[in-house]
């Protein structure tokens, strides 16, 4: 087995539906041009309220993607 070295790249979802929609939107999206993406970690959970109801979530979030031997 082999150590690894790992990369760190800060990425924001949005959703209209829910915080686990906006993550998962994120990762998909970012896994169509990143390769080896392994973890994300959250940083900041948000939202944009319109007329007294939530009309967005937004989560920024940090990836860690393994660099290539």
């Amino acid at each position: 087995m082999s150590d690894h070295v790992y990369r760190l790249s800060e990425i924001v979802g949005s959703s209209t539906t829910s915080v686990d929609d906006a993550i998962r939107t994120a990762v998909r999206k970012a896994s169509e041009t990143v390769r080896h993406i392994e973890w994300f970690q959250t940083q900041e959970i948000r939202g944009q309220v319109v007329d007294g109801d939530v009309a967005y979530f937004q989560v920024t979030m940090k990836i860690g993607f393994r660099v290539e031997d």
